[in-house]
């Protein structure tokens, strides 16, 4: 009965009007900014490195990592073999298709972030639930906001993550999974406990660690398969518009599931890494909102395509009519749909390597997500608890989460992805919503900063002189601002 009522309200959220009101919105917000996703990638790449810590906020990069480590996760290796698996190749282009068009999402949540972001114990904070109250002036919105995206991140969305740990190391070491989920909140703990500095270094160094070396190895596989470049893009172009005669009838839903894997991987326009571009210390909120951008090409473009072309390249996938329960395409035999077949992938080239090498990368991968999760909700429930119980409250927090992660261990992997996908479903439509209403900020920010870059400066912002309201931390400049602070800590 549960699992039924389940199966119908993810079947609900994600049904053919979510792959419309992305793909439009993501299409609204490109055509906006007039194709900021491709004109000002240079200026991407050189805001990654740039900016420094403070005590109060992270830099670029330490922010890039931390959203990285959210978006990173059993999306990019067992996200994109489902979506082979029920989309067909075809499936990886509509991947791409809504990884471009969100990565104008992102910028615009994250730059929102960023303007209405604000000072709380100390620390920068913002995200979907201060830039609804401040922006649209709906607090009971962004109390709807923050609730839904509390369950979500650290009850339901947890699971999805432990869950493929601990099957995967239990396929590769013959670990019990009850034993990987003691391990992996002992770990957790010891992270989350020290707050959002210990967070942040962790992903800082983890992340780019974890994402080489699993391209390296994508890489080797496609060069020792290097003669099936033209059969590999052209299997995926001709069946994501039905061309290919073999998977020309699932076309629905080679764009179902490439849309929806790819938000999964992406999250773009979730609204989760705005929390992580808040958090950053810059002169300008576009500044961030551009390394947001870029994170979504990182993500999807390089490591849930690595995993699609190991796949791929190697032909180690099976892909499910949904509609009559067949097989379109049946390569490989006794293996489940999600790592199983990146695993398979590793043995035909480097037998004796697969499942642990999976294994081990979808460890790091889902382990940093499950730090992102929890530097979210943290997040969420600074929005709505009043700072005389914020201790208690985060206390109460971290066992919860830590509790569904340990859960989603040991429990079923199809009940762990429904529930993780119905948490997802319900923070995009709200989070959406929200910044199609709200984008006209981001929009003149943006403006803003083009206008300063033409005049060869180093971008300021000042959302006063925007005409911008409820933009306190800006209000009288960047430098004005930082002045004030430094101020207020000499008099106290």
């Amino acid at each position: 009965m549960f699992e039924q009522i389940v199966t119908n309200l993810n079947d609900f959220l994600w049904g053919p009007q979510m792959i419309i009101f992305c793909v439009v919105a993501g299409l609204y917000f490109t055509f906006r900014t007039n194709f900021l996703q491709i004109r000002h990638v240079k200026e991407m790449v050189k805001l990654l490195f740039s900016g420094k810590s403070s005590d109060e906020g992270v830099s670029s990069f330490q922010a890039l990592s931390l959203a990285l480590s959210g978006r990173i996760g059993v999306g990019n290796i067992s996200g994109t073999a489902t979506a082979i698996a029920f989309g067909g190749p075809g499936a990886i282009f509509w991947m791409w298709m809504i990884a471009f068009v969100g990565a104008a999402a992102a910028f615009v949540e994250s730059t929102l972030a960023q303007i209405y972001k604000e000072k709380l114990d100390g620390q920068y904070r913002g995200g979907p639930a201060y830039y609804i109250e401040k922006g649209l002036g709906w607090k009971w919105y962004a109390v709807i906001f923050s609730i839904a995206t509390l369950i979500a991140m650290a009850i339901l969305m947890p699971g999805v993550q432990s869950n493929s740990i601990a099957i995967s190391i239990d396929n590769a070491f013959s670990i019990d999974t009850t034993i990987t989920g003691i391990v992996l909140i002992t770990i957790l703990g010891l992270i989350i406990f020290g707050g959002i500095k210990r967070i942040v270094n962790v992903a800082q160094f983890v992340v780019p660690f974890m994402a080489l070396g699993y391209i390296l190895v994508a890489v080797y596989i496609i060069i020792v398969n290097i003669s099936e470049i033209p059969t590999v893009f052209t299997l995926i172009f001709s069946s994501a518009f039905g061309a290919d005669s073999m998977f020309g009838g699932i076309i629905g839903s080679a764009i179902a599931w490439g849309v929806k894997r790819g938000l999964y991987a992406s999250e773009a326009g979730q609204g989760t890494g705005a929390h992580s571009a808040a958090a950053a210390e810059v002169s300008h909120p576009v500044k961030q909102g551009l390394v947001q951008a870029f994170s979504i090409y990182l993500d999807v473009f390089l490591v849930c395509t690595a995993t699609a072309f190991m796949i791929l390249f190697t032909g180690a996938y099976n892909t499910i009519d949904e509609g009559t329960g067949e097989y379109i395409v049946q390569n490989i035999s006794g293996v489940e749909e999600g790592p199983g077949y990146t695993q398979a992938a590793v043995e035909t080239v480097l037998p004796g390597f697969g499942s642990e090498f999976v294994a081990v990368a979808l460890f790091f991968f889902a382990f940093t997500t499950i730090m992102a999760y929890y530097y979210i909700a943290e997040t969420n429930l600074a929005y709505l608890v009043n700072s005389k119980y914020s201790r208690i409250a985060s206390v109460i927090l971290k066992v919860v989460l830590l509790a569904a992660t340990f859960y989603g261990a040991v429990k079923e992997a199809s009940l762990a992805w429904t529930l993780g996908d119905i948490g997802l479903g319900v923070m995009v439509w709200l989070n959406l919503l929200a910044i199609l209403l709200l984008s006209k900020p981001a929009f003149i920010a943006l403006k803003d900063y083009e206008q300063q870059k033409k005049l060869g400066l180093d971008p300021t912002f000042n959302s006063s002189k925007l005409g911008i309201k409820n933009a306190d931390f800006w209000a009288n400049g960047y430098k004005q601002a930082e002045d004030k602070e430094n101020h207020k800590q000499k008099v106290s």
